[in-house]
């Protein structure tokens, strides 16, 4: 295939899909306070199917709940709070992140793929950094207690 001779085709395309008739610019809604609460809805939306189908997910949130109570009855200092709060919305955020990663993956082919498998272990790769600084930020905060 000839990508000189695609380019202005793959154009004309994105044209039409970004055009303010188009179905994509209508699904999204109106401009303003419209776009926000859909956009909001479509957020809640993520979480619920997150909880639902993801024990991964509910693992961390789980954890992070529990986390969170922690961080209110220890006495840290408002940055190590701060901190911790910090490291434990990564944790979550890249755990959705994995969650949408691993949807688009299955949802294109359930068959096994080593393209499939990079981007599944990747992201679980990304899940494990953030577990690691979690768990590396209160071990060194619960040290600054001690001594």
């Amino acid at each position: 295939m000839n990508t000189v001779n695609s380019e202005p085709k793959n154009q004309a395309i994105a044209t039409q899909l970004l055009a303010p008739d188009s179905y994509a610019n209508k699904a999204k809604g109106n401009k303003g306070l419209s776009r926000i609460v859909k956009a909001a809805g479509y957020s809640l939306d993520g979480f619920k199917a997150a909880y639902q189908h993801e024990a991964a997910f509910r693992q961390v949130l789980w954890l992070n709940f529990v986390l969170f109570v922690v961080i209110v009855f220890i006495p840290f200092n408002i940055s190590i709070k701060m901190m911790l709060i910090f490291a434990s919305f990564l944790s979550l955020i890249v755990e959705l992140i994995n969650t949408g990663i691993e949807a688009s993956v299955d949802h294109t082919s359930t068959l096994k793929h080593p393209l499939a498998k990079i981007a599944k272990d990747v992201g679980s790769a990304a899940q494990f950094l953030a577990l690691l600084v979690l768990f590396i930020l209160w071990v060194m905060a619960l040290l600054n207690l001690l001594y």
